[in-house]
């Protein structure tokens, strides 16, 4: 694939997945409020399952080569790190938010992650971040502020459990961004996703024993789960990680930063819920502050940040 042919699929690829995990934070935040879900139970469930029809259908496409990523006991280890301290955690933490708060306000906490992203590859790079970088850095702080006090410092207008999660989720999604790595380029997205999904979903399953209690069952149930794991799950993970593994995880992030967007309207006109304009201010700046980094890189120092992340997990 040419170099521009492959620049333009991986853009694709991220938008779209980013698109597909803010419908799905709105299908888990239509399940918290109305069906008597709990966070941990949907983790649990949406991984095993996604998991399970992402190894069906490589298995379809690629027979008995799905289980070449167990071959090498070291590629084995590195896909139970990514499903355990990527995936699992990636997914716990943003659904807690998500019950903590609402689907906007925990996919723009979440997207404070390119910016320890920028953190990494300066860190890696062995140099201080730059002006717009800074700036950049300024930004999601301020951003962060925002939303928790709306300027007044003695009063705050999220919760302490929210902005935990919300931060947490951040982090989460950093290290799920930059684990997977040298696994996406070696191997089927299929073999990563699924069967990293699966043992993330099964660990839960130890944990959270989710036979144990049900929701509210009825069609809105099976629907809201259907988005959350074929749509949010099964096709966001394989969109926005085959785009990461194109263009890299510092622009995949980027172009990611749709996400918080798309969750920020469907939530308001799907769940009706309902945002003051200091939240609307504390968004964009967070976002503003992602496509700071867009400009605050140029394209040779961009791609070798990119590599300099990927080749080295």
């Amino acid at each position: 694939m040419k170099t521009g042919n492959r620049q333009t699929m991986g853009t694709i690829m991220a938008l779209a997945g980013g698109i597909c995990w803010g419908f799905s934070g709105c299908c888990g935040q239509f399940l918290f409020e109305q069906k008597a879900v709990q966070a941990p139970w949907l983790v649990t469930v949406r991984l095993f399952f996604a998991g399970i029809l992402l190894i069906l259908t490589g298995f379809k496409l690629n027979g008995r080569e799905n289980l070449n990523i167990f071959r090498k006991k070291q590629d084995a280890l590195h896909l139970l790190a990514f499903a355990i301290f990527g995936i699992t955690f990636c997914q716990y933490t943003y659904f807690m938010a998500i019950q903590a708060s609402n689907a906007g306000t925990a996919t723009v906490l979440q997207y404070l992650s390119p910016v320890l992203i920028l953190l990494v590859v300066c860190i890696r790079g062995k140099r201080l971040p730059k002006g717009l970088e800074l700036g950049a850095i300024g930004l999601s702080l301020l951003g962060t502020f925002v939303i928790g006090t709306h300027g007044d410092i003695h009063t705050f207008h999220i919760s302490g459990e929210a902005l935990f999660w919300g931060l947490l989720a951040a982090v989460s999604s950093m290290i799920y961004t930059m684990i997977p790595g040298g696994l996406i380029l070696k191997y089927d997205i299929y073999q990563v996703l699924g069967f990293g999904m699966f043992m993330g979903g099964i660990a839960m399953g130890i944990f959270v024993r989710p036979w144990t209690c049900a929701p509210v069952w009825d069609t809105g149930t099976v629907g809201a789960l259907a988005g959350v794991i074929v749509v949010g799950t099964a096709l966001a993970f394989g969109l926005f990680l085959q785009g990461v593994s194109l263009i890299g995880p510092l622009r995949g992030s980027i172009m990611g930063s749709v996400e918080p967007v798309s969750a920020v309207i469907i939530s308001v006109f799907w769940l009706n819920t309902s945002f003051t304009p200091a939240d609307f201010i504390g968004f964009a700046l967070i976002l503003g502050a992602v496509f700071v980094l867009t400009f605050s890189q140029r394209p040779e120092s961009l791609k070798k940040a990119d590599a300099g992340i990927t080749d080295g997990i």
